[in-house]
Formats: C-alpha cells, sequence, structure tokens
C-alpha cells in the first residue's frame, strides 16, 4: 500500500508541477484577453495523456499497473483531472451506458460549475463581503 500511495504521490506532485508550468506557457505562446487558454491545452493534452497510457497498457500490455500507477492516476490526476473525467465518460460510452454517460456528464458540468459559484459566495459571507 505504502508503494502505490508513493508512485501516485510521486506522480501527482510532477503532474501539478507540469499543470503550472504547462498552462504559463499556454499562456505565454498564445497570448488571449479571456479564454483560459493555458488550461485549455493542459487539459487536452492531458486527456490525450490518459488515452495514450490506457492504450497502451491495455493493447499491448507494454505499460506495468505500477507504471499505470504514477503515470495515469498521479501524474494525470495531478496534470488535471479532466482526463480522468474524459475517461471514465469514454468508458461509459464504449460500455453502451448511454444515459450513466448523459448523466455523469450533465451533472459533472452542472453541479461543477453550481459548486464552485457557491463556494464563491460562501467564501465571500465567510469573509465579511
Amino acid at each position: 500500500m505504502f508503494k502505490t500511495l508513493l508512485l501516485v504521490g510521486i506522480g501527482g506532485a510532477l503532474g501539478s508541477i507540469g499543470r503550472y508550468a504547462g498552462s504559463l506557457y499556454g499562456k505565454r505562446l498564445f497570448p488571449t484577453e479571456g479564454f483560459p487558454v493555458g488550461t485549455f491545452l493542459v487539459n487536452i493534452l492531458g486527456c490525450f495523456l490518459i488515452g495514450l497510457i490506457y492504450g497502451a497498457a491495455e493493447e499491448n500490455g507494454r505499460i506495468s499497473s505500477e507504471a499505470k500507477l504514477l503515470l495515469a492516476t498521479g501524474f494525470c490526476g495531478g496534470f488535471t483531472t479532466f482526463s480522468t473525467f474524459s475517461h471514465e465518460s469514454l468508458t461509459l460510452l464504449h460500455g453502451g451506458q448511454y444515459g450513466q454517460l448523459f448523466l455523469y456528464i450533465t451533472l459533472s458540468i452542472l453541479l461543477g460549475i453550481g459548486f464552485a459559484f457557491v463556494g464563491v459566495w460562501l467564501g465571500r459571507m465567510l469573509r465579511g463581503s
């Protein structure tokens, strides 16, 4: 169990650093007003990476379970949780679970934005503004 936690933790730390650096680099590379291009690029890259990792692990068995923990759960999880969301959505789609897929996507987006709004509101209330 300790080895698993260590692999996920190391991957997560590296992914978080990568997210921050990638977001800054994306903003510098594509300066735009109002559109969060850095985060957008990191999310898309994370989706590609998690797909690549799971594809290599499933098809050829070229990635060990330890490497999958380090790279997919750890790195991609720290890099962007959007990649995990995308992979789980694909899993539901490939399983023919269309109702669950629709529910998962819709609730994740609507409740995610809604709860972020409530969190901002509550934070402001606690701050006294």
